[in-house]
């Protein structure tokens, strides 16, 4: 005698491009995302460290100088490529360290801004959807 019942709908299989989870599109998207920012980030420190013409001229800067906020960037995109790593492999408490460097980096373009304005509020949105997306959706499977 067989146990399932023939009213039932048959469980259908889930589509193609699925993503599993809802909000698994958000983490994909921020893991992503973290990777790009580490890529901006090193270009931006390493251009800020070698004296490039790539920035505004004379720009006048909170604390300290062009030079150190360079080597700020640098340290952040490293850190940000690390996590964006161990968002792509679930590492578990990746997520936290996640929305802790996009904190740190949103609050770095945010003091880089007189070097290169419009950048500085492009890469600080890209930081706020991060965050946004590892709080969000980056806990566990339900």
């Amino acid at each position: 005698m067989s146990r399932t019942d023939p009213t039932r709908a048959p469980v259908s299989q889930s589509a193609p491009g699925d993503l599993g989870y809802e909000g698994e599109g958000w983490v994909l998207f921020a893991g992503t995302m973290l990777g790009i920012l580490c890529v901006l980030n090193l270009v931006d420190g390493i251009a800020a460290v070698s004296s490039s013409n790539f920035f505004v001229g004379q720009a006048e800067f909170v604390f300290s100088d062009l030079k150190t906020w360079g080597w700020v960037l640098i340290v952040i995109g490293v850190i940000q490529g690390v996590t964006a790593v161990g968002v792509f492999l679930r590492w578990s408490g990746v997520r936290w360290v996640g929305v802790a460097v996009a904190g740190l980096n949103s609050i770095a373009q945010l003091i880089f801004l007189p070097a290169y304005p419009l950048w500085g509020l492009a890469l600080f949105t890209l930081d706020v959807l991060v965050m946004y997306g590892l709080i969000a959706y980056g806990g566990p499977r339900r």
